[in-house]
């Protein structure tokens, strides 16, 4: 064990060392079932809420207009998401942010379709993933700020405390020294 240590200490390991930590919290899943439960409820339950409101609000245009038009289901869908996922909360912000990821993809696929742009070459996933990545952590090192709190805590968790240890158990076993109750 001393040896480990005494390993850990070496300045010309850090680096190296670092990239091992790194490794180690990404792969290390942190004790929060209760959370998880309590955030699966509250998303399942908002869900139902729109669901609810949004065919009630459509149902109730067609009976008005006497017959199905677009406008009824952007404008159903508007009404409920302001109802529902309106409160900045951070279950609606996910449910938000993940619906904006997927709306971004449809409306470059309809760009396409509809020839607004010319359809792509080569699949154009890398240059996302590239582009994603490489803005994320830029974001990140310079202006972490401007993320929003829950991926700069898992980003702080991923990329900085894997920079720092003083031993074995806070190296492999708890990410951060244990401190006495």
């Amino acid at each position: 064990m001393y040896t480990i240590n005494n390993l850990l200490q070496q300045n010309q390991y850090k680096a190296a060392l670092a990239v091992v930590k790194g490794f180690r919290n990404g792969a290390v899943l942190k004790d929060k079932l209760r959370a998880i439960a309590k955030a699966t409820y509250t998303h399942s339950r908002n869900l139902a809420y729109f669901v609810f409101t949004y065919k009630g609000l459509q149902t109730l245009q067609e009976k008005i207009q006497g017959k199905s038009l677009q406008s009824q289901s952007f404008l159903a869908a508007c009404l409920g998401g302001w109802l529902v996922f309106g409160e900045n909360n951070n279950i609606n912000s996910q449910i938000n942010m993940y619906l904006l990821s997927r709306i971004l993809f449809a409306l470059s696929r309809l760009a396409v379709e509809k020839g607004y742009i010319p359809q792509p070459k080569r699949d154009p996933f890398p240059l996302f993933a590239t582009l994603v990545w490489g803005i994320v952590l830029w974001l990140f090192e310079y202006y972490p700020h401007t993320l929003q709190p829950s991926l700069q805590s898992s980003m702080n968790y991923l990329y900085h405390d894997s920079n720092v240890w003083h031993d074995i158990t806070d190296f492999l076993v708890y990410n951060k020294p244990r401190t006495a109750p």
